[in-house]
């Protein structure tokens, strides 16, 4: 494997679903993009804040994603919330279909990086947390944070 293709340059991440999700499963797509919208992303400009992923007949769609219009662009300049497809494999999501199904869970974009030169997002398979269990989180890695400081003197 050649040295450019495993560089990952991370453009966004989600943080907002680690806390009000529990990920249960990750996988990786392929972003169906416009010329426009690349120039966007390696400037940064991105939210994936209120994104999720619907799976449909034909594929997976990135949807409410927000990629800013892009600032030299023309009259031919995307839309910022446009549907996007995503880009994966036929048993992969024949995969996610079939998980995605069950009570409770959803898929929701973690983060969005460039591996090598081309975007690829990261899908979460996830449950929603409560608001006790998002507390219980946080309690938990409190905990975690005072024990390892606690420990660290010795």
């Amino acid at each position: 494997m050649d040295q450019k293709e495993r560089k990952l340059t991370e453009i966004a991440r989600n943080r907002k679903a680690r806390r009000d999700y529990e990920i249960l499963e990750t996988f990786e797509a392929g972003v169906a993009l416009l010329g426009t919208e690349v120039k966007t992303l390696r400037e940064g400009r991105v939210s994936l804040e209120e994104a999720f992923v619907r799976p449909l007949e034909d594929g997976l769609w990135l949807e409410q994603a927000f990629i800013d219009e892009y600032r030299q662009g023309n009259v031919y300049n995307h839309e910022p919330t446009r549907k996007r497809q995503l880009l994966v494999k036929k048993k992969e999501l024949m995969k996610i279909r079939q998980k995605a199904r069950e009570k409770g869970l959803t898929l929701i974009p973690l983060r969005l990086y460039f591996r090598g030169k081309w975007a690829k997002l990261e899908i979460g398979l996830c449950r929603g947390r409560t608001h006790g269990d998002k507390r219980n989180v946080l309690k938990d890695r409190q905990a975690k944070r005072d024990i390892r400081r606690a420990t660290k003197g010795f």
